[in-house]
């Protein structure tokens, strides 16, 4: 009897604390329990081996976390499923979440706040209303946004702001956005203006996480030659000779999108925008019969478009957890963050390794000179702009070049308006000479990638 008796003690417990939280939801300290944080309190309320030299433990650093500390969570998908749910048990309750997307089906076997009932929601929303109804005392903020649509004040508030994206394209941005924040006085860098940066991505069964602080450590525009080089198609192949399902839709969405424009002049192909998407699919589907391809599919239309890459739900869970550690440690200031990058892998067993990534001193978004363009005065301006989309170094995406001439901005080539577009295409095909450029002419580049305008030094080379 007094084997059965211990397990039902400790289930009757279980329905009691839950019973507790429930009715002891709103925030503030009504909602803890005697013991609710001990196990923070033994990493905080008493010395270690581990700790760092300088910290000496009390309650203040508990109070912080729990009252103060305000936490930016930048993606509500897989990694931020797992990292919304430990920073809320970790003791951190004031969590903001910005989240562009809504739920699909494909998400629920891995994006567990989510359920079917869910299905066509914004995920900032719904993660959000599950972690507040779970965990007392916790207040998760959403925003159902890009994070492009939420200016300079609004990222400025946060302690610490923690990346669970999908995109190279967003993470790049965000680390502009922090690089923007920075204030410097006399050319030296104010602490109090640093917000860090962590940073967790996966792909599979690989995934990695980080620590940036930025203006101090690399950024993420330091390390671009880490990150997986996104795949492309010859358009040779994509035009005349499509083999893949994955050509059908490539075709129609770098070439027959800009042609027929079908949403109205200007309007750029949204991954999120599901009648962006069906048109797609319909048109690759077509296109497809004329080759006789099968394959093609509204998921695998949508993936290619949004360049998905596959998840696997341990292996969110295991760099969600290193970067809330990371996150517990800068906040606590009880020990020493990662220093700074950690891969992870688990295809074949269990692999991890932690290096230390450096600053580059010509890095175009971290350093505080523009970075030098090495071409001949007979360059034309093409080779210019292919050398910003295909350096490794800066991977740009689809960018604006200016410069200044004569007291006056001059565009030489923007992109993404198509009335513009038309314009100063013809500048393309002449060289710098004609153009007008002289040797040390800055040259001003706006891109997706970066809510700052990157300045370049032509230097001539003879």
């Amino acid at each position: 009897m007094a084997e059965t008796d211990e397990p039902e003690k400790k289930r009757r417990r279980v329905v009691e604390l839950t019973e507790k939280m429930l009715v002891d939801g709103d925030t503030g300290s009504t909602s803890d329990w005697d013991d609710r944080w001990n196990h923070i309190k033994k990493f905080l309320e008493r010395s270690g081996p581990f700790m760092h030299p300088d910290f000496e433990p009390s309650t203040e650093s508990l109070q912080f976390m729990l009252e103060t500390c305000k936490i930016l969570v930048i993606g509500a998908g897989g990694l931020g499923c797992e990292l919304l749910k430990n920073l809320a048990l970790s003791g951190f309750r004031n969590i903001h979440v910005v989240d562009m997307d809504t739920i699909d089906v494909s998400n629920l076997n891995r994006q567990f706040l989510f359920r079917a009932k869910d299905v066509g929601r914004p995920k900032a929303d719904v993660a959000a209303d599950f972690i507040n109804s779970r965990v007392p005392g916790c207040c998760v903020i959403p925003y159902f946004k890009k994070i492009q649509d939420l200016d300079e004040t609004f990222y400025r508030q946060f302690h610490i702001i923690v990346c669970g994206l999908d995109s190279i394209v967003a993470r790049r941005w965000m680390n502009g956005m922090l690089l923007s924040l920075l204030v410097y006085e006399d050319g030296v860098l104010d602490p109090s203006s640093i917000i860090p940066l962590i940073d967790g991505g996966t792909e599979g069964f690989k995934g990695n996480a980080r620590v940036i602080f930025p203006g101090m450590t690399a950024c993420i525009d330091c390390t671009l030659e880490l990150y997986p080089p996104q795949i492309n198609f010859p358009m040779c192949t994509i035009a005349s000779m499509p083999r893949l399902p994955e050509h059908c839709i490539e075709y129609v969405r770098i070439l027959l999108w800009p042609k027929e424009m079908p949403f109205g002049d200007d309007v750029a192909l949204d991954g999120d925008d599901p009648e962006h998407i069906q048109w797609v699919y319909q048109k690759s589907l077509e296109r497809a019969a004329e080759f006789s391809i099968t394959g093609v599919t509204y998921r695998l239309t949508q993936g290619v478009v949004k360049r998905i890459i596959p998840a696997v739900a341990s292996t969110n869970a295991a760099i969600a957890a290193a970067c809330a550690t990371e996150v517990f440690k800068i906040a606590s200031s009880a020990y020493l963050p990662l220093n700074n990058y950690m891969v992870f892998n688990d295809v074949d067993g269990l692999y991890t390794y932690t290096f230390e990534a450096e600053r580059k001193e010509n890095c175009s978004a971290c350093s505080q000179v523009p970075s030098d363009l090495h071409f001949s005065p007979s360059s034309k301006l093409q080779e210019v702009l292919d050398y910003l989309t295909e350096s490794t170094s800066l991977q740009m995406k689809s960018p604006a070049i200016t410069t200044t001439m004569d007291g006056k901005n001059k565009t030489l080539y923007l992109q993404s308006v198509a009335s513009i577009e038309q314009r100063t295409r013809p500048n393309l095909a002449k060289t710098l000479n004609e153009l007008g450029l002289a040797d040390g002419q800055e040259l001003a580049v706006a891109d997706v990638t970066t809510p700052q305008t990157v300045l370049f030094k032509l230097c001539f080379t003879s």
